[in-house]
């Protein structure tokens, strides 16, 4: 691929991001959400963390598994759950995925 391809889907991309960006603010023209659409909105950064995490976490190249750091994630969520702090699930996910994997 040539460098003036590569730069052409950059522009692309950063035009069509732009484009997806301003088109919230141009249909609502300065109006407030209803609530109902607050709602959804506020639950969209959870969902998708979610998504990122549980992607992350069970992806392997091409196909779908459960291994050490699938383990590590669940134990720092469970320490999160529980009401630890954000250090102390970053170390306990560490910890067991290190462990699992010099077993």
């Amino acid at each position: 691929m040539s460098s003036t391809t590569v730069w052409t889907v950059i522009l692309g991309l950063a035009v069509v991001t732009f484009a997806i960006k301003a088109a919230g603010p141009v249909a609502l023209g300065g109006r407030e959400l209803p609530p109902r659409f607050l709602g959804v909105v506020s639950l969209m950064a959870p969902a998708l963390l979610a998504a990122l995490v549980v992607t992350s976490a069970l992806a392997d190249d091409e196909r779908w598994h459960a291994g050490a750091d699938t383990v590590g994630v669940a134990c720092a969520g469970v320490v999160l759950w529980r009401g630890g702090s954000v250090i102390l699930g970053v170390v306990v996910a560490a910890v067991v995925t290190a462990v699992l994997r010099a077993l």
